[in-house]
């Protein structure tokens, strides 16, 4: 097949050709292509050419800064009609073991090795596929087109998989992203692998993946099990595995059955939003029940776990800590799901309790979390199951209300702020904050309307006729 080639990645191989070697695309560009899902991003492999050679032919085509300069990897950047292209390229590269873990590597450049030496240093199959633009020649050593026909991840070489424990992690996002079974030796392989050395923010890369580009998460989920990442980076998420529920309400099963279904209604309901936003739908989601192991018990008959909200918490935080999750762009992600997860019933409850519930209550609710997220994640636990009975309608009455408060994403700001109060005379203290939360509160409640009512409400309260 014909593949459709920048004119940018077509000069650089035309050029690498010119001067006696050969330029490869390698790696994700290749196998998304083939799946029918083109991507901007490509990454070129020279063969044949030295590091100084490739530099400097490079260097006539675009600006050239060395990545990994210590085993070769330039990223070109060439502007032509005002667009901006950046294309990674690099020499084949052989890696030693030199230490224990992810990072216990030596890596070198060398022009020298062949395609199938190069191409072996892969994690899987399809990844190891490559493209030779100029002659339109798909080069693939270890049968990835094969493999990604039948739907099947599998490792190139199981003596050199072993020595990158994040390799393990790779192969659940791209179950998910790309839902492709996992050969079974491979799952044995990865089974086998000490997961332990890896360092937080390479565990969250990895997940954050799963999160936003799989279609369908709980793919991933059910590949984390399988491999044992779970039993060894979250004993949160293993203790959900057959933990039952109420089968009037949860006919699909235990709460790890739940919760895959909830994260993948999850990921159907974010795409309008920015990707900070998107990660604590889905983190939330991903978090909702982690309480329901602590609190599940046989009550009169029925199976109940009253206060998991409130009890699901601590190991949230304790997940969130593996992940290493704080803030992203500068919003409070992990302050966010915490919210979520302690107010995941609320909506449900206020629908049931809709003819005594107050406006007041909403805009309170609206301090502690974004209700437009709250909303999302209710929908998605209220979906992510297979009973008929849904709370699909308090959602949705739900979010009408807090549409028609305008509150989706913040309570009002209040009306009466400190100095206010020092203009009418008050002197600073800690009764200014007093007087400020108590008209606050009438101003949630609907009391208090304008800029002259709360300063009529704080006079009053401050004793001044």
């Amino acid at each position: 097949m014909q593949f459709a080639v920048t004119n940018e990645i077509l000069a650089i191989c035309q050029q690498v050709r010119a001067e006696g070697g050969r330029a490869l695309i390698v790696g994700g560009w290749v196998r998304d292509y083939l799946l029918g899902h083109p991507s901007k991003d490509s990454d070129i492999e020279v063969y044949g050419l030295d590091p100084a050679g490739l530099r400097e032919l490079l260097e006539k085509i675009g600006r050239v800064d060395a990545v990994g300069e210590s085993f070769t990897v330039y990223k070109v950047t060439i502007v032509r009609d005002g667009e901006r292209h950046e294309i990674d390229v690099s020499i084949p590269r052989r890696e030693s073991k030199t230490g224990h873990g992810h990072r216990g590597f030596t890596v070198t450049g060398d022009p020298s090795m062949t395609v199938e030496e190069a191409a072996r240093r892969r994690d899987f199959t399809i990844n190891a596929i490559l493209y030779d633009p100029l002659d339109d020649e798909i080069i693939d050593p270890f049968n990835g087109v094969h493999d990604l026909d039948r739907r099947l991840l599998r490792v190139v070489d199981p003596t050199t998989f072993i020595d990158d424990s994040l390799r393990v992690l790779r192969a659940m996002q791209l179950a998910a992203r790309f839902q492709v079974s996992i050969d079974p030796e491979t799952v044995s392989l990865c089974r086998s692998i000490d997961l332990t050395d890896l360092p937080h923010e390479r565990i969250w890369g990895e997940f954050e993946k799963l999160l936003l580009r799989a279609k369908f998460p709980s793919i991933g989920l059910e590949a984390a099990l399988d491999l044992g990442i779970i039993d060894q980076l979250f004993p949160q998420l293993k203790a959900m595995v057959g933990c039952p529920q109420e089968p009037e309400w949860h006919p699909e099963g235990d709460v790890w059955i739940h919760t895959r279904l909830v994260l993948d209604k999850a990921a159907r309901f974010v795409d309008d939003l920015p990707k900070e936003k998107k990660i604590t739908v889905l983190l939330a989601a991903l978090c909702h029940d982690l309480g329901k192991p602590l609190t599940t018990a046989v009550v009169d008959g029925r199976i109940r776990s009253f206060n998991h909200d409130h009890e699901g918490i601590a190991p949230a935080l304790a997940l969130l800590d593996t992940l290493k999750v704080h803030t992203i762009n500068g919003y409070d992600v992990r302050a966010q799901v915490q919210e979520l997860i302690l107010n995941h019933l609320v909506p449900a409850h206020f629908y049931r309790q809709r003819a005594q519930i107050s406006d007041g209550a909403f805009r309170r609710l609206a301090r502690h979390c974004d209700l437009d997220l709250l909303y999302r994640v209710a929908k998605a636990d209220s979906t992510g199951r297979t009973s008929i009975y849904s709370e699909a309608e308090e959602v949705e009455w739900f979010i009408s209300r807090v549409r028609e408060l305008q509150i989706e994403h913040n309570a009002p700001a209040p009306l009466l702020m400190g100095r206010h109060l020092l203009e009418i005379g008050l002197q600073p203290g800690p009764r200014i904050g007093q007087i400020l939360d108590s008209v606050y509160e009438l101003q949630l409640d609907g009391q208090v309307l304008t800029m002259s009512e709360a300063l009529s409400e704080a006079k009053r309260i401050a004793g001044i006729s």
